[in-house]
């Protein structure tokens, strides 16, 4: 509020030998920094009344302290005792208080106010270089790629998708690149891999319960699949299967966990482990999907039985893939023309996809095919049309893989016998040479085998589809896989 500075029409008077002198109010605007005190009669100086505290002159303590009444010492030039009190030097005792209390009746220049600003500065960047993170972590997540490097040093020219991806943010935007990487203070990068894991675990959270929320209290069921990483550990698959609000049948991947080992008690615990800590009731259970190992469907100790014994309406469905890969390769095993012909498949992609040479031929030959065929108006042009592919190997755990096998084959046909025929007659190996040369011979349409081959090889890929479809209504209506055979 200032210095106190009463508008009195007349000030009381103090004698001075025959005068009688008084306060006067002009001294207000000549002297800003002057209060008075109407009960005492004395005027005093705001500032240095509250803050100075080393007195070292009469003048300066009358007009802290007890207060400066002796008014003829005011008008007189430079002897003003008014004068005398302020100084001449920029660091007298006055200036010095008159600097404290402008500061303080500048809030904004309060510690308090000039930490907080800057601790909002800081928060801002802080949220700025996490949301950065997080921004690659999720989008490396819904890729599906690695996240770190095999060196992560400075020095590296490639330091891992993550860190490279925080480099290409900060180049394309100037405010992430002077808050991140080693631009951000060493204790608050926000990029080390406990911190990847650990907003990559927020995010695994966050869908596990929008997930539990789509459930709330519904039935439902559970479809359980266990197979090693690449480190050989066991790692179980939990998906729940339920009917959403709307009447849809729907399928949610809820967790996966790392399982010791697979005996059926154990994975029992563990599946009860994720649900009760999700609230999720095994009562609620109304069906069981697994494949048919011994652990998993036992009658009497197996997975399935033990979920029984707790929930009895929870029945057991053996996993119709599962059942669809193990009827068609029984029924196809003692088919010696089946094995013949995939046998003679496999022995073609792994001599063209065995080395990078063969494959690199294989592309320029499709290559040259494609701009033959689009030049004679045989091919269409057209976003995703005449991609250069590759041969496929048939896996030996899913039969689809089989039909991809024989798709590939019949699109490269034509490739695939152009590094035949070079192979044929540049292979350096004798007993190599012959063999690739056998195989030619059964593939290359201008003689009888090659004809026999490639109608079986349109056959196996429009009749397999076909065979799989009817497979899968027997396997509904629970046929014997000896019947089928």
């Amino acid at each position: 509020m200032g210095p106190y500075q009463p508008d009195m029409l007349e000030y009381p008077g103090t004698k001075f030998g025959s005068q009688n002198r008084r306060f006067q109010k002009k001294w207000f605007q000549k002297f800003y920094w002057l209060e008075y005190s109407p009960s005492t009669n004395k005027a005093y100086c705001f500032y240095c009344f509250l803050f100075l505290n080393d007195v070292n002159s009469s003048n300066i303590s009358a007009l802290v302290n007890e207060g400066f009444d002796n008014w003829k010492r005011v008008n007189q030039g430079k002897t003003c005792a008014f004068l005398s009190h302020i100084g001449s030097a920029a660091s007298s005792p006055h200036t010095m208080c008159e600097r404290r209390a402008e500061n303080l009746m500048r809030p904004s220049q309060h510690i308090d106010k000039v930490m907080h600003a800057q601790s909002k500065e800081e928060k801002e960047k802080n949220r700025l270089r996490l949301s950065t993170s997080i921004v690659a972590v999720r989008w490396l997540a819904l890729q599906g790629c690695a996240f770190r490097g095999n060196d992560e040093s400075l020095s590296s020219s490639n330091r891992g998708n993550f860190l490279e991806l925080m480099k290409a943010f900060a180049k394309m935007n100037i405010e992430i690149d002077e808050v991140v990487l080693e631009n951000a203070p060493k204790n608050a990068q926000y990029i080390a891999p406990e911190i990847q894991k650990e907003i990559l675990h927020i995010m695994a959270n966050r869908v596990r319960k929008m997930v539990r929320e789509e459930v709330g209290d519904k039935y439902f069921c559970i479809l359980v699949d266990e197979a090693r990483d690449i480190s050989k550990r066991e790692q179980m698959a939990i998906i729940l299967r339920f009917v959403n609000n709307h009447g849809i049948l729907t399928e949610r991947f809820f967790a996966i966990k790392s399982v010791s080992d697979t005996t059926s008690m154990n994975l029992k615990n563990e599946i009860s482990n994720v649900l009760v800590h999700h609230d999720l009731h095994v009562k609620k259970i109304r069906g069981q999907g697994y494949d048919g190992a011994s652990n998993m469907r036992g009658a009497w100790n197996g997975l399935q039985a033990l979920f029984l014994k707790d929930c009895p309406y929870a029945y057991y469905v053996h996993c119709f893939a599962h059942r669809l890969q193990l009827t068609l390769v029984s029924a196809a095993k003692d088919v010696s023309v089946i094995w013949e012909f995939f046998s003679h498949l496999d022995n073609i992609v792994n001599i063209v996809t065995s080395s990078t040479k063969r494959i690199a031929e294989l592309h320029t030959a499709q290559r040259n095919e494609i701009e033959y065929m689009l030049s004679i108006g045989e091919r269409d042009s057209g976003s995703g049309a005449n991609q250069i592919g590759n041969l496929q190997r048939a896996g030996a755990t899913r039969w689809s893989s089989h039909y991809d096998s024989v798709k590939s084959l019949i699109g490269m046909y034509t490739a695939t016998c152009k590094v035949f025929e070079v192979l044929s007659d540049h292979f350096p190996n004798g007993r190599a040479k012959a063999e690739v040369r056998g195989i030619y011979r059964n593939m290359n349409l201008e003689n009888v085998g090659g004809m026999n081959f490639f109608r079986k090889l349109k056959f196996f890929a429009q009749e397999m589809k076909l065979m799989c479809l009817i497979l899968i209504v027997y396997i509904r209506l629970d046929v014997p896989v000896g019947k089928l055979q």
